[in-house]
């Protein structure tokens, strides 16, 4: 991704090492304006990331994806599209810490991660997560949720409840719910294949608090179709 002076690699920045040079810094140094800073983690192409910024050019945006392929074509795009307002970082989202500094980003979107349906930990919605974000996101800064799984959305409501997060919007079945926005209805192309085959999307926006996380002790019905086209987004 040499060339798209919008993308910042550190695929190999490794726990340990110092803190990366544009943590607290990404306003001052990248965007050059003190512009709102929203993450989505996990971006994966990118399409998200870029319609996001499209719709609200006095905010920044940065996706985040450790797959240099996946972040290429969202790059790509906001280059033709001259956009400034969006970057792209290539790492891993387990050392995001490394990156953003107290109170350096105000929301983050997680959308259609891989639900980790044997890995709690892995979840990018659990506590051990949540922990993460907790140390560069702004006192009151939304989470937001946007996922195919059936089991990511009960368990994270389910996590959400238990720690009493206020909860802004829940909806198992978004294109039928009433709240529905311009920034919901963006579909990547991961989410229309689950459309296309009947399974609904869902949404939800919570607001963590800054006490204990407690992780949920529950058994949840577990998705039948995850081998199904999750591998792709490896391509």
């Amino acid at each position: 991704m040499m060339g798209f002076e919008h993308v910042v690699q550190a695929p190999f920045h490794k726990v340990g090492h110092d803190d990366f040079h544009l943590k607290g810094k990404w306003s001052a140094e990248f965007f050059k304006n003190d512009q709102p800073i929203i993450l989505e983690l996990g971006c994966g192409k990118g399409e998200y990331t870029v319609e996001l910024a499209a719709m609200n050019p006095n905010i920044n945006y940065i996706g985040v994806d450790i797959k240099g392929a996946r972040l290429w074509k969202g790059a790509k795009l906001a280059y033709q599209r001259e956009m400034t307002n969006v970057g792209f970082l290539r790492t891993n989202i387990e050392l995001i810490p490394q990156f953003f500094a107290k109170d350096e980003v105000d929301e983050i979107w997680l959308t259609f991660p891989d639900p980790q349906m044997r890995k709690a930990r892995k979840r990018l919605t659990s506590t051990t997560f949540l922990n993460k974000y907790r140390t560069f996101l702004k006192p009151g800064g939304v989470v937001h949720l946007k996922t195919d799984s059936n089991f990511q959305y009960n368990y994270t409501l389910e996590m959400a409840k238990l720690n009493q997060f206020e909860i802004l919007a829940e909806t198992d079945n978004l294109y039928e719910w009433e709240g529905l926005t311009d920034v919901l209805r963006i579909r990547t192309f991961y989410e229309k294949q689950w459309l296309d085959r009947g399974i609904p999307s869902k949404y939800l926006a919570f607001i963590p608090h800054n006490g204990e996380y407690i992780e949920p002790e529950i058994d949840i019905e577990r998705d039948e179709y995850r081998s199904f086209g999750r591998s792709a987004r490896d391509l």
